[in-house]
């Protein structure tokens, strides 16, 4: 699986309307470019001025979008978009100081606020971090800032997610992640907080923040909250650069850093057999297993073997543990139910959480039948949590499916399918919906 760089990842694709094309490249552009551009940007502005990076930069793209669509791509497009959201910022910057000239710590000129190059001494020896959105993820990651909130601003920072994607991602409301992130932004103003490079004895605090923003970058990629793809690779694969960074840095080399990369490259290898021809849904049943990226899995399991070190387990372990047992199936009849139900249950011990135990009731119902399942999510606690959630419904309808319960079935669908964001999935639900209606009357319940 390449990784996207600046010269594929801007490369017209044959059969694109132009201006749909270059809104989807620029997009792509964008989110890969993010971290940098918001690196470079704090860097000149300071973080008191948080909110004004990220204005620049979506001016930035908004301006790129036009002219791109127009004129075509420039030779270099990350020095063009990067030269365009710097002229922008000085602009804001005048505009400010003529609104608060009589302000005694007003910047007299732009150049004044270029602070000194980030912890140079931290540089020296080629030990620190020398990806910039790497290093703005770990800045994002602060330990005065919450940790939830560490990982809502790095992917806003870092990935360019929208306040909508972070909510469905965080199983929350727009409005709700929108005061939070304006509470953390106040935070960081407050306090004063550097976008520097942290020090190496504070690198390690800050791991678990970076490794949740990661994780959650790579979920985005392999399933995604909103829209007509249900993949997003180039947000997986980014994932997986940003994770082989930290892994190959002293301060990232850990059981559960390559536990994370594992899980990344192990359910990385699965991507090319989840859509069909036509771009629709397949269960993992109906995958077809020689697509599957072998050099992928190999990868995956060596890091997966690293994490092995020491006596850490990690719900990153555990992941990365379910993940291994399908991808080292030879079949679907062959997968051990019972060592990824083991996993999910320790998963549970671990870190409680509704969607893991809807998705630990899977496994029940291949090892122990639909009904099962169906009484093992009646038990989740905290369901409630779920109602809104798509999933609950789809896998609940799949359960009354097997059962011969087509009524039920069909009503979970369609619920399933008011709450689905993406196309594919859409689809799929829609399927099932006419698929129960074609099944006729009620059979009897039959094993799962």
């Amino acid at each position: 699986m390449p990784y996207p760089t600046q010269e594929n990842s801007l490369r017209p694709q044959a059969g694109a309307e132009s201006g749909d094309q270059t809104s989807q490249v620029v997009e792509h552009f964008f989110r890969h470019e993010a971290g940098r551009l918001h690196g470079a940007l704090l860097r000149m502005l300071g973080p008191q001025n948080l909110t004004l990076a990220e204005d620049v930069a979506q001016e930035a793209l908004l301006r790129a979008m036009r002219t791109w669509s127009i004129g075509g791509f420039p030779a270099n497009p990350s020095a063009w978009i990067t030269r365009v959201a710097m002229n922008l910022a000085k602009d804001a910057l005048r505009h400010r100081k003529m609104a608060f000239a009589k302000e005694a710590d007003v910047i007299t000129h732009f150049e004044q606020i270029m602070p000194a190059p980030l912890s140079p001494s931290a540089d020296e020896g080629n030990e620190q971090i020398r990806d910039d959105s790497l290093r703005l993820m770990f800045v994002c990651c602060h330990p005065l800032i919450a940790p939830d909130a560490q990982v809502m601003l790095a992917l806003k920072m870092l990935c360019g997610f929208s306040t909508a994607e972070i909510a469905r991602a965080f199983m929350s409301n727009e409005a709700g992640i929108e005061k939070l992130l304006t509470r953390t932004k106040q935070r960081i103003r407050n306090a004063n907080i550097g976008f520097v490079i942290p020090e190496p004895h504070e690198l390690a605090e800050r791991l678990d923040g970076v490794l949740a923003a990661l994780y959650l970058l790579f979920n985005e990629g392999y399933k995604a909250s909103g829209g007509e793809r249900l993949l997003r690779e180039e947000l997986s694969q980014e994932a997986i650069r940003l994770t082989t960074i930290l892994v190959e840095h002293p301060a990232g080399d850990t059981p559960r850093s390559h536990a994370l990369l594992a899980f990344m490259l192990l359910t990385a290898a699965r991507f090319p057999s989840r859509l069909d021809e036509q771009g629709e849904l397949l269960r993992l049943d109906d995958q077809d297993r020689s697509k599957w990226d072998a050099k992928l899995i190999s990868q995956g399991l060596l890091h997966l073997a690293a994490s092995a070190n020491g006596s850490e387990l990690s719900e990153y372990h555990l992941q990365a543990g379910i993940a291994a047992c399908h991808c080292t199936a030879l079949d679907f009849a062959s997968t051990d139910w019972g060592r990824i139900l083991r996993h999910y249950d320790e998963l549970l011990r671990l870190k409680s959480s509704p969607m893991v135990a809807l998705n630990r009731a899977v496994a029940v119902a291949h090892l122990h039948g639909a009904q099962a399942a169906l009484d093992a999510i009646a038990a989740i606690p905290e369901r409630s949590r779920l109602e809104s959630h798509y999933l609950l419904h789809a896998v609940k309808g799949e359960l009354h499916w097997r059962l011969g319960q087509h009524r039920a079935a069909a009503d979970c669908f369609r619920r399933a399918l008011q709450l689905a964001h993406v196309g594919p999935e859409q689809v799929y639900l829609s399927r099932m919906v006419e698929r129960c209606a074609d099944a006729g009357p009620e059979q009897r319940s039959r094993s799962a």
